[in-house]
């Protein structure tokens, strides 16, 4: 939690993504916090302790999504993950969601008032 509002990290190598996400976000009083690179984004959870985590399966590589949420569960993450996809419902022929600790997965594009209710009923 930052400046009393929630904080939700999302990292997407899509800016247009991200500034769709943000408006969302920041409209219902959430603040948020982007890196456009799962690297970049490892770092950003290090350095904002975030509430609530959104990672792009498909970034710059292919895997990239799927290895930064390893690496987040490798840190300790203890906070709710979700990963946003374009392959939605076949998302279990890329990662086991479950061995990944996945709290769940957004449709790519997400639908807003979806998004917001997930968050709220995990943080």
């Amino acid at each position: 939690m930052k400046d009393n509002k929630h904080v939700v990290l999302y990292i997407d190598d899509d800016q247009d993504m991200l500034d769709t996400v943000r408006i969302i976000l920041e409209a219902s009083g959430f603040m948020m916090e982007e890196a456009l690179t799962a690297e970049l984004g490892l770092k950003e959870y290090k350095k904002c302790s975030p509430d609530f985590v959104m990672v792009d399966l498909m970034m710059e590589e292919v895997d990239s999504g799927i290895n930064c949420v390893k690496e987040l569960k490798l840190l300790g993450n203890k906070v709710p993950v979700f990963m946003l996809s374009s392959v939605g419902d076949n998302l279990h022929k890329f990662a086991d969601t479950t061995q990944l600790g996945l709290a769940g997965v957004f449709q790519k594009p997400v639908d807003p008032d979806i998004l917001i209710k997930a968050i709220k009923s995990r943080i």
